[in-house]
C-alpha cells in the first residue's frame, strides 16, 4: 500500500480547471519529486493534498485513509507535515518559539524538548542561536527554522515546497544535503521543485507536471535522461 494515494483529481480556482486528472503514489521511506515550472499546477496538488483547496473530483489517500472532506488541521496530524514556499517564518519569535509551534499538538513538554534536541542535532546552528529572532537570520538560516519546524510534529510525510527559492548556491547545496538525511531517518519527502538536477540528485521517483497535467513519470536517472521529459519542463 502507498503511503500517499492521489488518484484523477481535479481542482479547480473559480470553477477552471488548475490541475486534470492528475496521480501519484507515494512509497515510504522514500524521496519523491514533482517537477514542473511556474505555472505547472504544483503548489495546486500540494493545497488539494492538504485540503486546503479541495479537488472537485478523484481521490487523495494517506496511510489507506481517505483525506477528501477531512479540514487541514486534521490532515496534518494523520502524520503530513508541509514546509511551505518562501519559508514563512515568525519573524518576530525566536528559533526556538519557531519550533515550538511546530509541536503545537503535543501537550507533554518532556517530549517537545527531546524533538528540540533532535532538531538541533540536525541544525546545530539553529542550537546556536536558538535565542535569536528568526526575522534576524539569513535566508539559508531561516529555511533550517522551517524545515525543524515542520519535523516537531515527527511526520510520517514531509512536504516541501521549493526549498532552493532565493537561496544561495551553498545554501542549496546544503538544503538537499539535508533532505537527504531527513529521508534516512525514516521520514518520507515530498519534495516539489523547479531544480531539476538538484532534486533528481536526491530524489529516488519523481513526477512532472506541465499545464496541470501528469506528462511523465519514473525512477530519477530515467526522468533525468528523458528528452521529452526535458522538453516539458523547460516548456
Amino acid at each position: 500500500m502507498p503511503l500517499l494515494s492521489v488518484q484523477n483529481i481535479a481542482t479547480a480556482y473559480d470553477r477552471i480547471d488548475v490541475i486534470h486528472d492528475v496521480s501519484l503514489e507515494l512509497e515510504e521511506g522514500r524521496i519523491s519529486c514533482i517537477l514542473g515550472a511556474n505555472g505547472a499546477g504544483k503548489s495546486t496538488l500540494i493545497r488539494s493534498i492538504l485540503g486546503l483547496t479541495p479537488p472537485n473530483r478523484g481521490q487523495i489517500s494517506f496511510a489507506g485513509e481517505s483525506l477528501l472532506g477531512l479540514p487541514t488541521h486534521r490532515i496534518i496530524a494523520k502524520g503530513i507535515a508541509c514546509i511551505p514556499e518562501g519559508r514563512k517564518i515568525f519573524p518576530k519569535m525566536t528559533v526556538a518559539e519557531n519550533l515550538r509551534v511546530g509541536a503545537y499538538q503535543v501537550t507533554d513538554s518532556a517530549e517537545i524538548a527531546r524533538r528540540t534536541d533532535e532538531v538541533f542535532e540536525l541544525f546545530p546552528r539553529l542550537k546556536e542561536r536558538r535565542e535569536q529572532l528568526a526575522g534576524t537570520m539569513s535566508g539559508g538560516e531561516q529555511a533550517m527554522v522551517s524545515i525543524g519546524r515542520g519535523l516537531m510534529a515527527k511526520p510520517r510525510l514531509l512536504i516541501i515546497d521549493e526549498p532552493s527559492l532565493g537561496l544561495s548556491p551553498l545554501y542549496v547545496k546544503e538544503n538537499f544535503r539535508i533532505i537527504a538525511d531527513i529521508c534516512q531517518l525514516g521520514i518520507s519527502v515530498l519534495l516539489v521543485e523547479q531544480n531539476v538536477h538538484q532534486t533528481l540528485a536526491i530524489a529516488h521517483y519523481g513526477y512532472v507536471l506541465s499545464q496541470g497535467r501528469m506528462v511523465a513519470q519514473g525512477d530519477a536517472r530515467s526522468l533525468g535522461e528523458n528528452a521529452e521529459v526535458q522538453a516539458a519542463y523547460f516548456g
